[in-house]
């Protein structure tokens, strides 16, 4: 690679500077058709499977979560993927909306109707390049201004997207290039993904071993283990007043962090004089969430919603094992009995019922030395998740660089077989 002249500069609407050999064109102008997709709740024909908004996730398409449906034969047809199909989704939140993903699994699929299928022009556009710079920091940028905020929900025109949204296009070949690039990075981030999957795999057998006693602590083989309820070993903290200090939030995958660490809007009152305060080493949980295991131990002081609910622990708990103990699925069971509500999105468990309920603990010796073999499962964990998150950073700012031009890829010569490759297959789409 190397890196571009300034002089070879040029202005491009809604783009910004690109150099001077690129073109930029609207979506519209690249693609060959764009569709709705499905919306249908028949219960005849065969079963397909159908992707959702939740399937598109960091430009690609996952299948963890995947619904189906049933079609008639024609309707599969009209709606059925094509390798090398963008989906864009039109409709979600406006930090979300405008998710993108390029669709390339085996096996037939159809599409929801939050998503929008745009067939491109191979012959204009390299999909994987276009939908690099859908999911670069300047292309979600760019969806964001085009769409249209609701009530809960923003909206993104498939009309005005074809129209406004405009791509900055090197020669064909420099977007394969610059998409083969970025494909490495995922490729190795893929890979670090996977080798945090063992340990991952390896602390959850051991918390289903270790935090119900089917194995013990060696030198605490043979002692019983009591039955307490959790208003024994928590008390409820109802403190307020503390506006001074830093909010926190509850996530479920970082556990407690402070709310400005959070990439997505402050939703937060600005009169904070009813939040309550937080000290660290306290069990703070989502009142209405905790039937879904959302809950955390505070490293930090600070104050939260009274949506939350914070504990205490008492002397006999160490809240690390506490901590522990609550990611276990047989007590977020328990949590999720002990909530009330007439359905999912009002269930709360309030302190009076969470101190209801019984649990089984060791000594407090014993629930030390098994929250520190948890935490050597969590360090082992964390330091692979960082060198997946630094893979992450450098291909964003990879990102940033191949999707404007600012560093140029080195492409084969005109005459070599590679460029009569690429020619070759442009020809045959």
């Amino acid at each position: 690679m190397k890196q571009l002249q300034k002089s070879k500069w040029k202005e491009a609407p809604r783009v910004g500077l690109i150099p001077a050999d690129w073109d930029y064109k609207p979506l519209g102008k690249i693609c060959r058709a764009s569709q709705y997709g499905i919306n249908s709740s028949s219960n005849r024909g065969k079963r397909y499977p159908i992707l959702k908004m939740n399937n598109l996730q960091n430009g690609k398409v996952q299948t963890e979560d995947l619904d189906y449906i049933n079609l008639e034969i024609e309707d599969c047809e009209k709606y059925s993927l094509k390798r090398n199909d963008l989906l864009v989704n039109r409709t979600n939140s406006y930090e979300l909306v405008g998710k993108t993903a390029l669709f390339d699994l085996p096996g037939e699929y159809v599409f929801a109707s939050y998503l929008v299928r745009f067939r491109l022009n191979e012959n204009k556009a390299y999909p994987n390049y276009v939908n690099y710079y859908f999911n670069s920091h300047r292309g979600k940028y760019l969806l964001q201004v085009l769409a249209t905020k609701g009530v809960s929900q923003a909206n993104i025109n498939p009309t005005i997207l074809k129209k406004q949204f405009l791509i900055p296009l090197p020669p064909l070949a420099e977007q394969r290039k610059i998409a083969e690039i970025l494909g490495t990075w995922d490729e190795a981030i893929a890979l670090a993904e996977r080798r945090i999957e063992a340990p991952r795999q390896r602390k959850k057998g051991l918390m289903q071993r270790l935090l119900t006693g089917r194995v013990r602590v060696p030198e605490f083989e043979g002692e019983a283990w009591q039955t307490v309820k959790l208003g024994e070993i928590f008390d409820e903290r109802k403190e307020r007043g503390y506006e001074e200090l830093p909010l926190l939030s509850v996530t479920a995958e970082e556990g407690i962090i402070y709310r400005d660490e959070l990439d997505r809007r402050d939703t937060s009152s600005s009169d904070k004089s009813n939040y309550l305060r937080v000290r660290e080493g306290d069990v703070t949980y989502n009142t209405m969430r905790m039937w879904q295991g959302r809950s955390g131990v505070s490293e930090y002081e600070g104050i939260v919603s009274p949506a939350y609910t914070v504990c205490e622990p008492k002397p006999s708990i160490d809240v690390v094992f506490a901590g522990y103990l609550f990611q276990l699925p047989s007590v977020i069971y328990k949590f999720r009995r002990y909530s009330q509500g007439m359905v999912s999105d009002t269930w709360t468990l309030r302190f009076d019922n969470f101190a209801a309920i019984k649990v089984q603990i060791p000594s407090l010796e014993e629930q030390k030395k098994i929250a520190a073999v948890l935490q050597t499962c969590d360090r082992e964990i964390d330091l692979l998740e960082q060198k997946r998150d630094a893979l992450q950073r450098q291909k964003k700012g990879l990102m940033q660089r191949l999707l404007t031009g600012r560093v140029r890829v080195s492409l084969p010569p005109p005459n070599s077989p590679q460029r009569g490759e690429d020619k070759a297959r442009r020809v045959g789409n």
